[in-house]
């Protein structure tokens, strides 16, 4: 007699979906790692309202929760925060994206950006923080940098941050933007990107410090959430597969499985819905014809405009500029 032995290579995870779901009407402020960006390119894509990174990348809990005091203080930023180096004005707390050889143009460009963060995160319904890494690096004054620039190493002194040092930095950010937007909820994650510069002892030490102090607020807190990225790509997944060629960060299969994860935890039922619909326009939209100028396309291109129309008429709050203006040519 054949026995089938079915061999299971796969443990799947699926988090508990929030008590409080995302409607698509929110505004969500996103802070934090690269991972961060990865997950604001879907929510634009579904035309959420999205405030990504007002200062860039950043990976520590202290340069986390300085952005978003700086953010509520609402202080322009000064010409003498900022420091030359390989040709560029730059600023410790600002990614090197604002980086620039004219110092007037780095200034507003980050004063600008501040602006918008600082009127954002007071009418934000979501914040969702992704932290990167416990490891920071400290100036002579004992500063935290966000980012380091390409100045030399010798420059800083690098030390990992404990549970209680993560916290602490965390809880006085709670406090202070709860202050602010009473209405605010918080989604934390952590990046399953992997820090290997630091080393693999050193990477999995920061990440558990990150894991626990988080885990530490969730429970203590209400509307404080945890989303779990970091072990569906480390424990879901759990192959080089599914990382890009530098074998650190989640190449796109991973990030898209990340976000088919994220959508039935932290959205509610209308918000799929609505999902469903505009990737129906943006397939749409993207789909290359062979005879653009044929009648068959014109119908194609008029049965999604109306298509659009009516998605306008039902979701007025959602800008369709650009997909009216492609449906319409």
């Amino acid at each position: 007699m054949l026995i089938n032995i079915v061999m299971d290579f796969h443990l799947a995870f699926t988090p508990k979906k929030f008590p409080t779901t995302i409607r698509h009407i929110d505004k969500l402020l996103l802070i934090g790692s690269c991972f961060t960006e990865n997950i604001g390119t879907k929510l634009k894509q579904h035309k959420f309202s999205v405030l990504e990174n007002p200062n860039g990348i950043l990976f520590n809990p202290i340069s986390i929760a300085k952005s978003v005091h700086s953010y509520i203080s609402n202080q322009p930023i000064m010409g003498e925060e900022l420091f030359y180096q390989n040709e560029c004005w730059n600023s410790w707390e600002h990614h090197s994206r604002f980086s620039h050889p004219d110092k007037s143009i780095c200034l507003q460009r980050m004063n600008e950006s501040a602006a918008v963060a600082s009127n954002y995160i007071l009418k934000a319904e979501w914040i969702f923080i992704t932290v990167g890494s416990a490891f920071v690096y400290e100036l002579e004054n004992q500063q935290v940098v966000a980012n380091c620039h390409k100045v030399p190493t010798d420059q800083f002194q690098k030390r990992l941050l404990s549970v209680a040092q993560v916290i602490a930095a965390f809880t006085k950010m709670l406090d202070e933007l709860l202050m602010a937007n009473a209405a605010a909820k918080i989604i934390f994650t952590v990046s399953p990107v992997r820090h290997l510069r630091d080393g693999f002892i050193e990477n999995n030490r920061s990440k558990a410090a990150l894991i626990q102090a988080v885990h530490h607020l969730v429970d203590t807190r209400e509307n404080v959430f945890y989303f779990p990225a970091y072990e569906l790509v480390m424990d879901d997944l759990r192959d080089y597969r599914f990382y890009a060629e530098d074998m650190v960060h989640p190449n796109y299969a991973a990030t898209n499985y990340v976000w088919e994860k994220f959508v039935p935890t932290c959205m509610d039922d209308d918000t799929q819905i609505i999902m469903k619909e505009i990737n129906l326009i943006n397939a749409a939209k993207s789909h290359k014809p062979f005879q653009p100028s044929s009648q068959l396309h014109k119908k194609f291109l008029n049965t999604h405009l109306q298509k659009l129309l009516q998605l306008s008429k039902r979701y007025p709050y959602i800008d369709f500029k650009e997909e009216l203006a492609y449906f319409q040519s």
